[in-house]
């Protein structure tokens, strides 16, 4: 008799340990193992206690009792392809970024090794033959400034400047700053509006262009000639030759 209550825990022991051993990933409903980290590829244990099938269990320690033979025998780890040539750099003057890519060629399957990183990007510096032109600050004024101006110190003998005809560029400012407000025609240069700015003659240097007039969508940065202080930047829409802009407009210095 006591023989016999000696065995018999020892039976159920024996059952329940082996309920716990069988209890893991290949009960699990299809998939039974997961790649990366996936907190949804859980088993529970007759010991109640949480396992999981997914390729993270490796790293924190906590996978299920058959995850090596269910899931790391027929795990299929990322492969990945060369890396791309470098893009272009991000800006045309001075601090940018530059990014390559890679393709995968074999995604993980049954808790393989998941992808490295597809994507590399690093600091580059730019100095195109925009650099010089977008360092550039656009003096402007009033285009009530805007009149032919005779030079009563000019001797007879002196030849008279070549007159070349004007240019306008359609800037869409971008920030402007406080000190704008004092002066009325200055007021109106605000973010989002849309300018005409005009080039004349005068304004022009020797390669009959005005200093500061903007490049195609990249920002630039211009200042009053006539309020202290009013400055701001702008992003160039538009180009247009032998062209005068309407009145209440702006010029450039």
């Amino acid at each position: 008799m006591m023989a016999g209550t000696l065995v018999f825990p020892v039976l159920v022991l024996a059952a329940w340990v082996s309920g716990v051993c069988d209890a893991g990933c290949a009960d699990r409903a299809a998939p039974s193992c997961c790649p990366g980290r996936n907190n949804e590829c859980v088993e529970r244990s007759s010991r109640r206690t949480v396992c999981y099938c997914d390729a993270y269990c490796r790293r924190s320690g906590d996978c299920c009792d058959d995850y090596r033979s269910v899931c790391h025998a027929s795990a299929l780890d990322c492969a990945v392809g060369p890396w791309g040539a470098w893009s272009p750099c991000s800006s045309v003057c001075g601090a940018g970024t530059t990014e390559r890519i890679r393709q995968v060629v074999t995604p993980p399957r049954n808790g393989g090794t998941p992808c490295p990183d597809l994507k590399q990007r690093r600091g580059c510096f730019a100095h195109t033959e925009t650099c010089s032109a977008a360092k550039e600050v656009a003096k402007i004024l009033p285009d009530s400034f805007k009149r032919n101006f005779k030079d009563p110190w000019r001797r007879p003998h002196m030849l008279m400047k070549e007159e070349k005809k004007s240019y306008c560029v359609q800037m869409r400012i971008k920030q402007s700053s406080a000190v704008c407000k004092v002066k009325p025609w200055s007021a109106g240069l605000v973010p989002e509006r849309s300018v005409c700015v005009e080039c004349q003659s005068d304004a022009m240097t020797t390669d009959s262009r005005c200093r500061g007039d903007g490049l195609k969508n990249i920002r630039t940065f211009w200042t009053t000639a006539s309020a202290p202080g009013c400055s701001g930047s702008w992003v160039r829409e538009s180009f247009t030759e032998n062209c005068r802009c309407p009145p209440y407009s702006t010029i450039f210095v």
